[in-house]
Parts: C-alpha cells; sequence; structure tokens
C-alpha cells in the first residue's frame, strides 16, 4: 500500500504513560485544562531524551528553544486516575522545531487531546533568534 505521508526514523516519536493525579483535577475530577502544557512537556522531555539532545544538552550547545506558540484542541476530558498515553512527534524542523502531539486514553486508545508546539532556536551568547535550524538539531535528528 502506498502512503503521502513520509515515513519518520522512529527516534523522531516518543511516548509515555501517566496517569491524572488527584491534584490535576478539579471538583468534578476532570484535569484543569492548563495541565495539558504540563502533559505535552513531559512527553516533550521524552522525545529529547531519545534524540539526545534534552535541554541540558541544548544549553551545552549554545542554544535555548523556547516555546513561541502552544495549541491544544480538548476533544473529551482527562479524568481522575485515567491512565493515558502523550504522544509527540516531530513534524518540522528546519526553521523551527514543531512538535505534534496526541493523547489517546491507554486502555480504549480512544483520542481524547491533539496538539501542537513550537520552538525557535535562540543563540544563547547573543541572545538572538535564529531563521534555520542550527546544524546541531540536525545532527540530532540525522538529517544531515
Amino acid at each position: 500500500m502506498k502512503t503521502n505521508k513520509p515515513m519518520r526514523p522512529e527516534k523522531w516519536a516518543a511516548q509515555v504513560e501517566l496517569q491524572i493525579p488527584f491534584h490535576d483535577v478539579d471538583m468534578m475530577e476532570i484535569a484543569w485544562h492548563g495541565h495539558y502544557a504540563k502533559y505535552f512537556e513531559i512527553a516533550r522531555c521524552a522525545l529529547f531524551d531519545q534524540l539526545e539532545y534534552n535541554y541540558q544538552q541544548m544549553k551545552e550547545s549554545g542554544f535555548a528553544w523556547p516555546v513561541i506558540d502552544l495549541r491544544v484542541r480538548y476533544a473529551k476530558p482527562l479524568r481522575f486516575q485515567q491512565w493515558i498515553v502523550i504522544c509527540a512527534e516531530v513534524s518540522e524542523y528546519e526553521n523551527r522545531f514543531k512538535i505534534n502531539y496526541t493523547i489517546t486514553d491507554r486502555d480504549t486508545g480512544v483520542r481524547l487531546t491533539k496538539g501542537h508546539t513550537v520552538q525557535v532556536a535562540v543563540e544563547i551568547s547573543s541572545a538572538e533568534m535564529l531563521f534555520a535550524s542550527p546544524p546541531i538539531l540536525l545532527e540530532k535528528l540525522g538529517v544531515n
């Protein structure tokens, strides 16, 4: 079967499982919407570790990667003690670093949330934003 979607290397995606804790929910036992950014961050850190380019390694390479855009599409609520799977996948890397996320119910596979973040490279020494991703990111992704 032919597909139009290009195959991405396995290391360009990571997933983590998480159980929704009590301190993340409201009186209706639904996760507060602001915690979704935290759940995305947990998966993003797992992805960066897998790429061997985590935040400490980014700093050591001379670049900061601030998030400049965060989008979340809430389809179904996350509930207290629910087990979820958060997937993070690189979707763009040349001029900015875009990561797509999906949150699914671990037991049913039902998609609950999707979203993305966009990060840009900032040279730490000059505090200047780059308009193209630095070679270190391309190296870590295996595309140079």
